[in-house]
């Protein structure tokens, strides 16, 4: 006798009792791009709907995603000055540092993550520090930790360093505790895939490398046991979330992470994975919103407690009207 599956399938209400994965707006984090000036709200070319904004205009936008239902965001720093060791990443008068306070004046509940990196920051774009064109791993943690721990002097609740170096969680770790931030947490881009699904962020973000590329730091699109090694790591350096990204080329490495650790998992819905959407959506091809909340629905399935979205106020606010 065969079993009858499409019963639990009738209709509506049968279907929502028995389903297996749900997403709602506390899963997501909304990557917001800060830059220096005044009255700045520059939509990104590369990433539709996504926007620059000066510290003047946060309000609105912090706004936006509280309303949204979304609880926290991921900031990322256009600044003034770039030299080689990327000096305004650590400025106390850095533009994360003054985003981190401005955010908290505006709504001193939201959860502020910070990227921590070098990119952005460097006048040869790559994550680190330089020599002989290559980038040295133990010169730049130190840079890293110096990093992380300015953010954490303004104020982040958790600092999610992005630059795939050997040991940077323990350097961070022990930067924080030393100096009395052992409550602020670390998610660390654990598996980071040197990914060409990065394009649109490159841009939004003035990050690509000036020379070269980033293989000899970020993962080999190609390995998925090295990323277990690579998220073990970090949980033992004292990482308290992983992350993988991007997401939807790697819900494998996703679902491997969930079963083999107990940690939460982030993934990171990346640049690439919305732009390609919202060109199909712009063309006529597919259903935006569909489109949208079944991705989500699949990384969240795949084993993802957090995902980072450029979509997170969009997809909160379908989800309200469903």
């Amino acid at each position: 006798m065969f079993r009858r599956h499409r019963r639990l399938r009738k209709n509506s209400y049968i279907r929502d009792m028995v389903r297996e994965t749900a997403i709602t707006s506390d899963d997501f984090i909304y990557p917001l791009f800060v830059v220096e000036g005044e009255n700045i709200k520059k939509e990104i070319s590369s990433l539709p709907d996504c926007y620059h904004y000066s510290l003047d205009r946060l309000p609105e936008i912090i706004d936006e995603i509280r309303e949204a239902g979304v609880k926290g965001v991921i900031l990322f720093g256009i600044p003034d000055y770039k030299d080689e060791v990327g000096s305004s990443a650590f400025d106390d008068n850095g533009i994360i540092q003054k985003a981190i306070r401005k955010i908290r004046e505006i709504d001193k509940d939201i959860f502020i993550i910070t990227d921590v990196c070098m990119c952005e920051y460097t006048s040869h774009g790559h994550c680190g520090i330089i020599h002989d064109e290559y980038v040295d791993n133990d010169e730049t943690i130190k840079y890293i930790a110096k990093i992380a721990l300015s953010h954490a002097k303004a104020g982040a609740d958790m600092v999610a360093p992005s630059d795939m170096m050997d040991g940077r969680i323990e350097a961070i770790r022990n930067a924080l505790d030393e100096n009395g931030y052992k409550n602020v947490s670390i998610m660390a881009y654990s598996a980071k895939y040197c990914s060409s699904f990065y394009g649109p962020f490159r841009e939004a973000a003035d990050s690509a490398p000036k020379f070269g590329d980033r293989k000899s730091y970020q993962m080999d699109p190609a390995n998925s046991r090295e990323a277990m090694l690579e998220i073990e790591d970090d949980i033992n350096e004292g990482a308290d979330i992983i992350m993988v990204k991007p997401a939807l080329s790697y819900l494998d490495i996703i679902n491997k992470a969930r079963t083999k650790y107990d940690v939460p998992v982030a993934a990171y819905s990346v640049s690439g994975e919305y732009a390609m959407i919202k060109a199909g959506a712009k063309l006529g091809y597919i259903n935006e919103k569909a489109i949208v909340l079944e991705s989500l629905l699949s990384i969240k399935r795949a084993g993802a407690d957090i995902i980072i979205t450029y979509y997170a106020i969009e997809a909160s606010k379908w989800l309200k009207k469903r």
